[in-house]
C-alpha cells in the first residue's frame, strides 16, 4: 500500500543531493567542497580529489591542497587547472595554493543560472516520486482494493509533501542565491 513514507525517501534523496551540488558551486569563499567535481587521473584510473589530497581553507580566500602521495601533485594540479572552475593553482611542490578570486557580476549570474537548473532538476525528482506514488494509489482503486475516498485522501497527503519539499528547495535555492550575489 503506497504512504506518504514512500514518496519521502527519494524527495529526501532529492533534497540531499541538491544540497550537495550547491556546495560545489563558487561564492567568493573558499569551501573544499569546490573541489568535490574534480576527478584526478591516477594510478590509471579518475579518482575524487578528496581521495588522493587531503582539501583545507587555511584562509577565507585560500584553498590548499596536500597530497597523500607527493608524485602525484602535478597529475593534481593539471585536473585542477582542466576542472573548468576558473581556479589557478599554484603548485609549491609540497603543496597546491589556490587562490579563491572574487567573483564579477557576469560570473554570478551564470552561476545563478546553474543553480536554478541545479534547483529545477531536484523539483522534477520530487515530482517524478510523487507520481510513482500516485500510480500505485490509482492502480489500488482501479483494482478495489482501495476506496477512491482513501485514494483521494492519500493522494492529498501526498500533494502536501510535494509541496513542503518544492518550498524547502526553493528556500534552499534562495539562500544559495543570496550567498552567490553577496559582494
Amino acid at each position: 500500500m503506497p504512504t506518504v513514507e514512500e514518496a519521502r525517501s527519494p524527495m529526501d534523496a532529492a533534497l540531499d543531493s541538491l544540497r550537495r551540488e550547491f556546495a560545489t558551486v563558487r561564492t567568493g569563499k573558499a569551501s573544499p567542497a569546490l573541489l568535490d567535481t574534480i576527478r584526478v587521473e591516477v594510478y590509471g584510473s579518475k579518482m575524487p580529489i578528496n581521495q588522493v589530497a587531503t582539501v583545507s581553507t587555511p584562509e577565507a580566500s585560500l584553498l590548499m591542497v596536500q597530497p597523500f602521495d607527493k608524485s602525484i601533485l602535478p597529475d593534481i594540479e593539471r585536473a585542477i587547472m582542466i576542472g573548468d572552475l576558473g581556479l589557478n593553482p599554484a603548485n609549491d611542490g609540497n603543496v597546491i595554493r589556490i587562490p579563491i578570486p572574487p567573483l564579477n557580476e557576469e560570473r554570478r549570474r551564470e552561476y545563478v543560472k546553474i543553480l536554478h537548473k541545479m534547483a529545477e532538476d531536484a523539483k522534477v525528482s520530487v515530482r517524478h516520486a510523487r507520481r510513482l506514488v500516485r500510480e500505485a494509489l490509482h492502480q489500488l482503486v482501479k483494482d478495489h482494493e482501495l476506496s477512491e475516498d482513501d485514494g483521494r485522501r492519500r493522494e492529498d497527503s501526498i500533494e502536501k509533501v510535494t509541496h513542503e519539499y518544492s518550498n524547502k528547495i526553493d528556500e534552499l535555492l534562495k539562500h544559495k542565491e543570496e550567498e552567490v550575489m553577496a559582494i
